[in-house]
This record gives structure tokens, C-alpha cells and sequence, in this order.
């Protein structure tokens, strides 16, 4: 058995080598008993606004009543949540799958075409976005089947704060862009409406989709990654084994400061800790580092989930080597991988080891976890978690050993169920029974640790964001000027890596400022280019493949680029 899965003789005090998937049988049994348990006890503060277990229950069940018995939706109806970290996250999130509903989560930042392509593809029926982004979804609406619209401001639970927050950004800030969408009800109005109805229960299975995850693919294409309730209670479990081994405390106080649309939040911060009762303090814009550090100043906290990016630039925020960390038990980075010296730094400023995971929004997402007792950062993405398979498999699909080099492949009960109404791009990643393609270069040493050696795909990782080459291509391609584009992957030591372009055009005239101005209106920040390069031709394979892995490989200075 060891030999077979040596990883088992290396795991940290208290965490079994199995999870019983069936001790719940959804995510809403997990949060029903959460609420009835931690009742008293502060849940999520945002703005220093705090709601309680209870309040997010009572909450949450109305928003579940407005869209059962107002909006008359049904169990398995898609509803998006298009919000960053607000207080109103949760509650809408909640109230879904309270609702037998399947959660689309939609980041706020899209494009109108981003935006358009998931709503189609996920048929979804109703949407909650905030003020700040409503204007893009005017743009769609009329391409899509959302038929009910829920808005809401930073400000509208945070009481007469909220008003003056509201009042600014619309006003003063000029972040709340002009829109018309004639039939929105507003959030709060929408859970008044809900209390007069009877909260929905529906019955839950393990079988039931939660949530549509959406993540690129080979194809370009954004897909809904199917995780079920069986997968996320699986997930929830796999990595509350593991976190709650190391913990110590009474009660977690979590920074919750990437959103909670991103698979890893969502799973690490949003439910497992709800289900340790801990505080999830919600960063709305972690980008304001100031603001951010002010914030972690004022919460003695306990756990703080993050990528790269995030740790990097906290630790070059004047100030935050001033904050308490004397209650820091745990740093988990994930998303991306972890460099080095920002782990080292990290260690430094902190006392608190940032421990590496891996995960994939098709693992719902945890697949390996660092021993939270590391005393240093190892450069490994850890062992395999609990009721967890990783292999090695060469090109041919055979098993490799120890040591060996191949792809990483992963098989438990938090892989998805399969890509939403897309069986050719599932069956490129499943096989029959059950094994996931990473698409990830990696090895196993004999303790069972994994090494992440490269990347099978040509998938651009920014800032813990799965960024793909064809969507950027077929897009620019749609730019009357540009003849040919490729885009890569290059090293950035903010964001890990950076998309970069390289462009033959079919206009002469075409500038880096023209073609980087056709990118911001089409792709949200972190898959615009940082630089372009402008050239004669771009190598191809004998059958006319641009050959992307040669342009990587060049060393050579740029001819003209931005």
C-alpha cells in the first residue's frame, strides 16, 4: 500500500487517509448545520460591518423564498452572481444553492464579449450584479435568457456608512458607470419580498450540479467546469481535514481578499471555514494596498488564503511589516505557483511558513496540500489530499515510478462531473474511470511529494488566473489590422507570468497603443498584453501550426514592441 501511495506514511498528525464524502449530503446540509451551530458568532465582516451565522442564515433563506416563490425558479435553474467581495455575496450565494439552484459565478471585471459567452453558454436565468458593473450587462442582456435582475451598491448592508460609500463612488469617484435595466429590483428590496414567502427546501443529492465554474480550454472557449454537491462536499471536507489539523484557535479570523468567484476562495475561505465557524473578513478591492493593509491592522487574524501576486505585493506595502501576526497560524498559497523568495521574505516578516497547494477549478479545486507544519518552504505543491489518487502517466497513458517525469494525473471525489454540455471536451480530459488530465509536467519523490516540472498546455498563468492563447488570438484576430497574432506566456515578477504578443500586420499603420486599446476593450485586466511585438512572420510547423513554444524558447531582443 505504501509503496503504492507513499504519501500516506508523510501526512500531518490528524488527517485521515480517507473523507467520508456521505457524512453530508449536500453543501447546504453543511451550512444548515454551521448555522445552527456558530449561531452567535460573527461569520463575515466587510467595511466593519459584521453579520452573524444567523444573520446569514435568515438572510440567505430569504434570497432563496424571492427566487423560488417570487421569481418562480426551479431546482436546477442557473443563477449568476456577478459581485466581488461584499456581504451580499454570500447571502445570493447561499440563497441559491439553498434554492436547489446552480450558482454561475461571473467575474465582475469581464468584457461585454466575455460576459455574453458565459451567459449564453450557461443559460442562466437571473443575475445579481453590482451597480459598478451594470452597464456591461446592458450591453449583453438583450443575447441572452436572463430574464430577472437583481443590482445592488457596495454600500447597500452596511447601514448609513453604507449610503456615504455609495454616495462617493457613484459621485465622487465616478465608478458606478450610467446604466438602464428597466425591471432590476434592488437586493435589499428583494430580500423583503422574500420573507414573505415559505424558504424552499428541495431535496439535495450528491448528484446535484452546485455551481458552474467557468475555466478556459484548449479550445479557447470558456467551459463550465460541473462541480456537484458531492464534489464540493468532498473538496470542503478534504481540505477542512487538513486545515483543521493545524489549527488551534476558538475561532478563525480569515482574510478573504481574492474573490470569492475564484474556485480556490470560494472552497478554502467561503465554505470550509464556514464550516469551522470561523470570520471571513472580505477585502473588496485587495488592489488597494493601503487600504488593505490598514484593514489587516485592525483584525487580529488568524488565517490569510492568497496567490503569488498578493503576498508579493503586501510585502512591499509600507507598513504591513508592522502589523500583529502573533495569532497567524496559517498562510496557504495557491492559484499560482509560490516563488521562493516571497516564501522566504513571507517567513521573514511573518514567523508564519506560506505553505503551497494545487488544485484546478476541475478539483473543486484542492489536489495537493503542503504539511501545514512545514518549518520552510520545500518548492513542492505537496501531497496528495485525503481520499486523493495522483499518478505519473507517460504520453501513452502508463504509469510512470518515482522520480519519472510525466503528466499529473488525479482521481478522487472532488474531480468534476464534466464540462457543461460539452462530452467532446470532457472526454479529452476524463477518461473512463474517472482519472483527470492536469495537463500538468510533473514528478513524485519517494515521500510521495509532488514537483510541478511545467506545463503540458500553453495556458498563461496570471496572477493565479488561467489565462488561454487561443482566446486572446481569436480575438485579436477579429482587429481589421492584424494579419497574424500569437500570444505567449512570459515571466512577470508581479503576476508570475505576463501575456505577451506577437503580431503580423495586415495594416502597415497598426500601433502597440491602437492594438493594446483593442485589448482593453475586449478582455478584462489580467488577459490583456503587457507587451506586443510587431513581426515579419511567426514560425510555423510543416502543416502551418504557429509554432508558440518556438517564440518562447527565443532569447533574442525585440524587433519593435510596447
Amino acid at each position: 500500500m505504501s509503496n503504492q501511495h507513499p504519501w500516506l506514511s508523510h501526512y500531518p498528525d490528524g488527517v485521515p487517509a480517507q473523507i467520508d464524502v456521505n457524512q453530508y449530503a449536500s453543501v447546504v446540509a453543511v451550512l444548515e448545520e454551521a448555522f445552527g451551530r456558530y449561531r452567535e458568532r460573527d461569520a463575515f465582516s466587510s467595511f466593519g460591518k459584521r453579520l452573524s451565522y444567523d444573520d446569514i442564515d435568515t438572510l440567505s433563506r430569504q434570497f432563496a423564498a424571492y427566487l423560488t416563490g417570487e421569481l418562480k425558479l426551479s431546482k436546477g435553474d442557473r443563477v449568476a452572481i456577478m459581485l466581488p467581495n461584499i456581504l451580499q455575496y454570500p447571502i445570493a450565494l447561499f440563497g441559491a444553492l439553498r434554492a436547489g439552484m446552480v450558482v454561475v459565478n461571473t467575474n465582475p471585471m469581464y468584457t461585454a464579449r466575455e460576459l455574453k459567452h458565459q451567459l449564453e453558454d450557461s443559460g442562466a436565468a437571473a443575475i445579481v450584479v453590482l451597480d459598478n458593473f451594470a452597464a456591461t450587462l446592458q450591453q449583453v442582456l438583450a443575447e441572452t435568457q436572463v430574464k430577472h435582475i437583481v443590482t445592488t451598491g457596495i454600500g447597500d448592508l452596511l447601514g448609513p456608512k453604507g449610503v456615504l460609500i455609495n454616495f462617493v463612488l457613484k459621485h465622487v469617484k465616478k465608478m458606478v458607470p450610467p446604466y438602464s435595466l428597466p425591471h432590476a429590483v434592488r437586493f435589499k428590496d428583494a430580500l423583503v419580498a422574500g420573507a414573505k414567502h415559505a424558504a424552499p427546501k428541495p431535496s439535495i443529492t450528491h448528484e446535484d450540479i452546485a455551481f458552474l465554474q467557468y475555466t478556459g480550454g484548449t479550445t479557447g472557449v470558456a467551459k463550465g467546469a460541473m462541480l456537484t454537491h458531492g464534489n464540493m462536499v468532498a473538496n470542503m471536507m478534504q481540505a477542512g481535514a487538513w486545515i483543521g489539523a493545524n489549527l488551534r484557535q476558538e475561532r478563525e479570523i480569515v482574510i478573504t481578499a481574492l474573490p470569492l468567484y475564484h474556485i480556490f476562495s470560494l472552497t478554502a475561505n467561503g465554505l470550509v471555514f464556514m464550516r469551522l465557524g470561523g470570520l471571513n473578513i472580505l477585502i473588496t478591492n485587495p488592489r488597494d494596498m493601503p487600504a488593505f493593509v490598514k484593514e489587516l491592522r485592525n483584525s487580529r487574524f488568524s488565517v490569510i488564503t492568497g496567490v503569488n501576486t498578493l503576498f508579493n505585493g503586501l510585502l512591499n506595502t509600507p507598513g504591513f511589516e508592522s502589523v500583529d501576526f502573533s495569532n497567524l497560524r496559517l498562510s496557504l498559497g495557491g492559484g499560482m505557483a509560490v516563488q521562493r523568495a516571497v516564501a522566504e521574505r513571507w517567513k521573514k516578516v511573518t514567523g508564519c511558513t506560506l505553505a503551497e497547494a494545487y488544485g484546478l477549478t476541475e478539483t473543486s479545486p484542492a489536489a495537493c496540500i503542503n504539511p501545514l507544519d512545514l518549518k520552510e518552504y520545500n518548492g513542492s505543491i505537496g501531497l496528495p489530499i485525503s481520499s486523493t489518487e495522483v499518478a505519473i502517466w507517460s504520453e501513452d497513458n502508463q504509469p510512470l515510478g518515482l522520480g519519472e517525469v510525466g503528466e499529473l494525473m488525479v482521481h478522487g471525489p472532488q474531480v468534476m462531473k464534466g464540462y457543461w454540455q460539452r462530452p467532446d471536451e470532457t472526454a479529452k480530459v476524463l477518461t473512463a474511470d474517472g482519472w483527470l488530465h492536469t495537463g500538468d509536467i510533473a514528478k513524485m519523490d519517494e515521500n510521495g511529494y509532488v514537483y510541478i516540472v511545467d506545463r503540458k498546455k500553453d495556458m498563461i498563468l496570471v496572477s493565479g488566473f488561467n489565462v488561454y492563447p487561443n482566446e486572446i488570438e481569436d480575438t485579436v484576430m477579429k482587429h481589421p489590422g492584424v494579419a497574424e497574432v500569437a500570444a505567449i506566456g512570459i515571466p512577470d515578477e508581479h503576476s508570475g507570468e505576463a501575456v505577451k504578443l506577437f503580431v503580423v500586420r495586415k495594416d502597415p499603420n497598426l500601433t502597440v497603443d491602437e492594438l493594446k486599446q483593442f485589448c482593453r476593450e475586449n478582455f478584462t485586466g489580467y488577459k490583456r498584453p503587457k507587451s506586443i511585438e510587431f513581426r515579419d512572420a511567426l514560425p510555423k510547423s510543416n502543416v502551418g501550426k504557429i509554432l508558440r513554444r518556438e517564440l518562447r524558447d527565443e532569447k533574442k531582443p525585440s524587433a519593435v514592441a510596447g
